[in-house]
């Protein structure tokens, strides 16, 4: 009773914030393009936060030049040509303006947040930005020597070098095969040429979607968009291409001088982003390994056997690409037997499915959690623009809560049954 209690003042207030405060698909055509702006008003501080977010233009884009999408974000955070890197800081600091770029996998976002006193000079900054970026080739080779400076230590940094391990396994011969970052090879191979090309492709209102929200009217911010933006070209929308993991099963191990082992794992997970049954997934991957210590995984590896510092798994649901993944560190001695464990609990969860006790906790967490994802207006835009770029309707949340509150356990491990593709783990070990 008490969770049905629960689950219904969660919906009542989630209704309430759709009224208040939820986030609006508008649109405002520049160059004969209609670019999609997700908007919410919010009057409660005074100011601005805007996102332009450029899909299918991040590390997905890099082709042979890894990492040239993150370099390239690095190179517009160094100011214009006119001002250089020093002034243009300063000049964003003195105003108290948070002007940054940065690249994702499968978009290249340009932020920009101010006080609503100083949302002109704001607006100007950022199309100084958009048009005179510091392209100036001794910016180029500051940002490689800090970049391979990076990289060099991350050599040393066993987790990550097992993550990308994990990556070059699965995704051989795809865009996510390499880090986003790049490598010591590929970074010192990067021109200035290189950069400015990369990012004219980048800059296409064809691509764009916009997401702002602040004390600030809609036309208004409508007529700052336009005039911001329309020296900015529309060369026609590019297609998201999907990633499919092909590699079969293998376990790589990697030797290094560490004094514990660095166990990350990794399968297929057949869906899709607007597939109706992801709430499925998502419980399923919460009782499966991501709900701490209440999980599967934590409690099979650490708690009863004490084998491993932390055991974590989780479904990843991307537009471009779906993959089951977790990692665990462990005592070098108790590495076999953990990456074993790790692949029998994921065969016998599979194969088993979950007890309804499980499947409770689930709920309620999930229920109860919910509210706690939509406190901030940032929250609320990052999940508005979430919902429309993966092709869902902005009430999606409220019907998926209600979906997973009203779940059976049957039903759910079935599902988990349908997917035995999860079974076939592949293993990236680094261990002494």
């Amino acid at each position: 009773m008490k969770a049905i209690k629960l689950f219904k003042a969660v919906i009542t207030l989630l209704s309430l914030q759709g009224i208040l405060m939820s986030a609006q698909i508008k649109h405002i055509e520049i160059n004969n393009t209609k670019i999609p702006v997700i908007f919410e008003k919010q009057t409660s501080l005074p100011i601005l936060n805007m996102q332009l977010v450029f899909q299918n233009s991040g590390s997905i884009q890099d082709g042979n030049l890894n990492g040239i999408a993150s370099f390239s974000a690095k190179l517009l955070n160094e100011g214009t040509k006119k001002s250089g890197s020093t002034k243009f800081a300063s000049e964003l600091e003195s105003n108290a303006i948070s002007l940054n770029v940065a690249s994702g996998f499968e978009t290249f976002v340009i932020e920009l947040s101010s006080l609503k006193e100083v949302n002109e000079k704001a607006f100007k900054l950022l199309k100084d930005l958009l048009k005179d970026p510091n392209y100036d080739k001794k910016v180029v080779e500051k940002i490689k020597t800090i970049l391979i400076g990076s990289l060099k230590r991350k050599q040393n940094d066993y987790d990550y070098v097992a993550k990308n391990q994990l990556k070059d396994i699965l995704f051989k011969d795809t865009a996510l095969q390499h880090p986003s970052s790049g490598t010591i090879e590929s970074i010192s191979n990067i021109k200035l040429s290189d950069v400015k090309k990369f990012i004219d492709n980048t800059f296409n209102l064809s691509n764009l979607i916009i997401v702002v929200g602040g004390d600030i009217e809609f036309k208004e911010l409508e007529n700052k968009i336009q005039t911001l933006l329309k020296s900015m070209p529309a060369k026609g929308k590019k297609e998201l291409k999907k990633v499919e993991i092909t590699a079969k099963p293998i376990i790589k191990e990697l030797k290094k001088p560490t004094e514990q082992a660095y166990i990350y794992f990794g399968s297929k997970f057949n869906v899709k982003a607007q597939d109706e049954e992801n709430y499925k997934a998502k419980v399923a991957s919460f009782i499966l390994g991501g709900s701490g210590f209440g999980s599967r995984l934590m409690e099979e590896i650490r708690v009863k056997r004490g084998l491993a510092y932390s055991a974590y798994g989780y479904v990843s649901i991307n537009k471009s690409h779906s993959y089951f993944t977790g990692y665990l560190q462990t005592k070098l001695e108790s590495a076999k037997e953990a990456q074993e464990l790790v692949a029998e609990i994921v065969k016998d969860f599979v194969q088993k499915g979950v007890t309804q006790e499980e499947l409770d906790a689930a709920k309620n967490f999930l229920t109860g959690s919910e509210p706690l994802r939509t406190e901030t207006l940032s929250q609320r835009l990052n999940r508005a623009f979430n919902l429309y770029y993966k092709g869902l309707k902005q009430d999606y949340p409220q019907k998926e809560l209600e979906k997973i509150q009203n779940l059976k356990l049957e039903d759910l491990n079935n599902y988990i049954k349908s997917h035995k593709e999860i079974i076939d783990l592949s293993f990236s070990i680094v261990r002494k």
